[in-house]
């Protein structure tokens, strides 16, 4: 039976406490390890492990993808909060890592995470997991440049800076689980579906992207049917689909 979305957290939870950081990097893996115990709902690795589990895979096996997605968003918390970007001295209730540890060490705890991340995508036998995980990192990057840049498209910029880790979520759990790529547009279909939904429903909970753009109910709108197109999206792959179902409607709950 497939776990639930609470369940499969927990496993995340578990193995990214266990996690072995590499040996070289010394005492800086005491400031990875605030940056990646700093709460949220891990949205992005559970949803690489229930992909896992829809396409038949065990979760465990998809551990390693799971917390490189985990790893490489946390990445981008860490430098998104420094000083030079958005600045956030507070992250999630409590000091960020660059306000804890240090500007310096923030960015090389940022860079560490992200090469701890790719070492773990390389990790399977096929270079497949890494490769999405790269080609996502990359569009995350060029999206939040963009943003930096003040770029009007908004549905491009957040098909990068959110959409893309989204995308590499699900392809990383495909690839892992050695889904035959001639199955996976249904599946990025809906991945695409889901990350714009995490978007503006985050823009609803803080007021701005798309609700500065189209106003508050346009912006409810606009979830409610990427809600039930992502819905729609799962009709077309193969697999027990309700645990990703429930991941949906969760995520569209939040704009009550």
């Amino acid at each position: 039976m497939p776990r639930t979305p609470d369940e499969l957290r927990l496993l995340v939870e578990e193995y990214l406490e266990r996690l072995e950081l590499t040996a070289e990097l010394g005492t800086l893996a005491t400031s990875m390890r605030y940056a990646l115990a700093g709460g949220g709902k891990r949205i992005r690795p559970v949803l690489c492990l229930a992909v896992g589990e829809a396409v038949g895979a065990d979760a465990a096996a998809l551990l390693p993808a799971a917390a490189a997605v985990e790893l490489v968003h946390s990445f981008s918390l860490v430098h998104d909060d420094l000083p030079s970007l958005d600045d956030d001295a507070v992250r999630r209730g409590r000091p960020s890592t660059w306000a804890a540890h240090g500007e310096a060490t923030a960015i090389l705890a940022g860079d560490a995470l992200l090469a701890e991340a790719i070492r773990l995508a390389l990790s399977y036998p096929s270079t497949a997991v890494a490769r999405e995980l790269v080609a996502a990192t990359i569009a995350m990057i060029g999206g939040q440049q963009l943003d930096l840049e003040g770029a009007d498209d908004l549905e491009g910029l957040h098909r990068l800076k959110t959409g893309a880790l989204f995308r590499a979520s699900v392809l990383c759990a495909l690839w892992a689980a050695e889904v035959p790529p001639d199955e996976h547009p249904a599946w990025r279909a809906f991945a695409d579906e889901l990350g714009l939904l995490f978007q503006v429903v985050d823009d609803l909970l803080d007021g701005d992207g798309y609700v500065a753009t189209v106003g508050e109910d346009g912006a409810r709108r606009l979830a409610v049917a990427t809600a039930a197109r992502a819905r729609g999206s799962l009709d077309a792959v193969p697999g027990e689909t309700a645990v990703l179902a429930g991941i949906v409607a969760e995520l569209a709950s939040r704009t009550a």
